[in-house]
Order: structure tokens, then sequence, then C-alpha cells
């Protein structure tokens, strides 16, 4: 009998391929693309597979039930399968991968669900494409209107809703879906760590051994945000214009990512400018218009908004406006589930992240939600060095299946290994 850890190592190995660049060996695994149609195929068949019933939703999302939550509401687990420019291949991929291997652990211990189960694929988590993270939950809980979602465009100026049509589908049925949310009891996602609060030991050294701190319970999301700024300039010819008589819209950016920095440090939180369009972007050329993107995020709301504040007014210096693109408060899961998870795995710490994630979407549009963490040994995520070790893997993979049997049955799972 295929065990739930074969099952486990049989998927990441089909999945490792998909999207993957050679070259940096990072993976560029974007909403509505070639590759997202391979990787929705994999997970529509990894669910034909195991018998599960495959719906989407009015966003595009994959949910594979076994049982019928139209009847009943069910315990959905999952995450999602894209990734930011160049990511690592657990960020979002682990979850789903351990959600099926779950399945997998529950049918070869002859369990039986009495509410429906559902594995889920959430599009767009990373926002890579059309700039905005958790797309997917966010249109279905109404949190990203249909109609602003549809005219977002990508780098070279394709609108999701263009999108939809080259993918084959109606860009008119994107929208809020209640009936969806309506089946969900309760979501559990698991998700590599994005930092490195499990592999440090109490000592400040590294344990990475420690079966104890493999996996952690969630227990809230930071507040976070991304803001636009755009920055004027002049064009002009980079060897003939006077030093002092340029309008160079480079230098306000240069201010701008010192000044990120100087005041997520001073107030305690974190701040980055990550992505940068510059106008007309030639090397001789001085630039006329620079568009930045800063992303800010920390435990206190009032420091992230402070750092923001000082970053704009420093930006405004240069004649530059800033833009609130998205902002979301802190997010606390649901308490009564996080203490269930806590009895049902009573020695994984309790951990907080700064990362957004599609569980804290439907936290906060009345879901009940938490989240589990697999230790990542490197701390580095959203690049190729982002890992997560075999042994930490196959534990997510019972942790999650003591959490599923706990709350899809009522019934304690079998202590930690695997059922053979």
């Amino acid at each position: 009998m295929t065990t739930s850890f074969e099952s486990f190592d049989r998927m990441w190995a089909d999945l490792e391929p998909i999207g993957r660049d050679p070259g940096t060996g990072g993976y560029r695994r974007f909403a509505w693309t070639r590759t997202d149609h391979d990787l929705r195929e994999w997970f529509a068949g990894e669910c034909a597979a195991r018998g599960l019933d495959v719906v989407e939703d009015r966003a595009g999302n994959q949910w594979g039930w076994w049982g019928d939550p139209d009847t009943t509401p069910g315990v959905v687990v999952g995450s999602h399968l894209d990734s930011v420019p160049d990511g690592g291949a657990f960020d979002g991929p682990l979850g789903v991968v351990s959600a099926l291997a779950t399945v997998d652990a529950l049918r070869a211990r002859g369990i039986e669900p009495d509410v429906p189960l559902g594995v889920v694929n959430f599009v767009d988590e990373e926002g890579a494409r059309f700039g905005i993270a958790c797309a997917g939950s966010r249109i279905i809980t109404g949190a990203l209107d249909a109609d602003r979602a549809r005219g977002l465009t990508d780098a070279d100026g394709v609108s999701m809703a263009e999108a939809w049509r080259s993918a084959g589908r109606d860009p008119a049925t994107l929208g809020r879906d209640d009936e969806a949310l309506r089946r969900v009891a309760a979501f559990v996602e698991l998700h590599v760590e994005q930092g490195k609060a499990l592999a440090v030991a109490t000592d400040g050294g590294d344990d990475l051994t420690d079966p104890a701190r493999a996996v952690a319970i969630g227990t809230d999301i930071w507040p976070h945000g991304r803001w636009r700024i755009d920055l004027p300039g002049e064009a002009n010819h980079a060897g003939t214009t006077r030093m002092a008589d340029r309008r160079d819209a480079m230098l306000g950016l240069a201010t701008v990512v010192q000044a990120a920095r100087s005041y997520a440090v001073a107030l305690g939180c974190v701040a980055t400018v990550g992505k940068v369009h510059v106008v007309p972007g030639g090397v001789n050329a001085i630039p006329s218009h620079v568009r930045a993107w800063l992303d800010a995020r920390g435990e206190r709301e009032e420091a992230v908004r402070a750092a923001v504040d000082a970053v704009s007014e420093e930006a405004a210096r240069f004649g530059a406006t800033t833009a609130e693109e998205s902002w979301t408060p802190t997010t606390t899961f649901d308490t009564g589930l996080v203490e269930r998870l806590h009895g049902i795995l009573p020695d994984a710490p309790l951990l907080g992240t700064g990362a957004g994630h599609d569980a804290g979407v439907l936290a906060t549009h009345g879901v009940p939600s938490a989240m589990l963490f697999v230790r990542n040994p490197t701390g580095v995520s959203h690049s190729p060095s982002e890992s997560a070790g075999v042994a930490d893997c196959h534990h997510g993979v019972m942790a999650l299946t003591a959490v599923v049997t706990a709350l899809s049955t009522g019934k304690a799972a079998e202590p930690a290994g695997e059922h053979r």
C-alpha cells in the first residue's frame, strides 16, 4: 500500500519542474498563463485520482470535495500553486501537496469524514502578475471588487479580463461568491514558515532536529500593505545635460529607498521597495518618471502607518504622490479553532507571521481559519533558497492529518508516525 509520505514525495517530484527557470532555479508560476494552466490540470488530475469532485468558484479557485458541501459545510485544507518571480518551491505548493497527502492518509487508515472534506488551490495568491496579493480569495469574499479586478493589468498591459478570455473564460462571471464561502465550515492552511523562528533554538543556535519544532500553529497575521509612489522628472540626454540642469526622477527613488529602510528600523517594522518602473528606461536617458511600489508590515499597525507616512513625506519633497493600493489590518485567526489545533498538537509552538495568506482573507470575512507552519532551515522565502526538509514536510502531513481527523470526525488521530 502506498503511504501518504510516498504519495507526498511522488507529487512533489511531479510538481518540481513545472514553471522552473533552469538558470536561476526559481519559479515563475503566474496566474492565467500556460504554466498556471499546467498546474491547474495537475491539481484537477490529482483530485480526480482520489475521487474528489472538482468545482471552481467565480474567481477560478479550484475546490476538490470529498462529500457534498452543499448539504453540510465542510473542513477545507490547501493553499496555492502560483509563485512570485523566481520564487521558491515551497511557498504555496507545500500546503496543496500536504492536503492531498492527508486525504491519502485518512483513506489508508480507513477514516471516513463525518463532514465534507475539501482541498483548495487558490488562484493568484502572490499577485505577481496583476499586483494584488490573494486575488482569488479577495475576489470571492468581495474584498476585491470585480470591476477593479477585471481592470488590473500586468507589466505588458494585459488586463485580468483579457487574461481570462485568453484562458477560455468569461470575465463577466468573475466576482464575489457567497455560495463558495458557505461551503466552508473551517479552513486550515499549511504553509512553509517564511522566517527562521522554528529553526532557532531557545539558546539562539540553530535547531533543525527537534520534532516538536517541525510544525507551528499560526495565531495571527501582522498588518501589511502596498503603496504606489510616482516620482516625476524630465527626460533628457544623459551625456549632454549639465548636472545642474537635470530633473532626475531616480534621485527621488534613491531617497525613498533609503527612507523606507531607516524609518522601518526606527519604528520597529519592515519596509521594502521591491518593484520599480522607469520611463523612458534607456541607459543614456535621464528618467522622466519613476513608479515604485512600497511594501510595509509590522506587529503594530501604528508603526507601519507612521513609517509609510514618513516615507511619503520624503517622496513629496521631489513632487511625488503616494497612493495606497492595499491595506490589511491585523488578522487574528479564529480563537476557538486555534485553541482546538493546540489541543490536537499540544507540543507545537504558537507563531504569528508578517506574510499575508488566503487564510487571513477568509478569516476577516467570517470563515473560521487557522494556519500551520512547517520549519524552514534557511529562513529564506520568495527565493530559490526557500527550503523545508523532507522529514519536516512529513511531520507537516502528520500534523495536518491529525487536525483534519479531529475536525472532521471528532476523533483523535493516531500518534505521530506513518500508517502502513
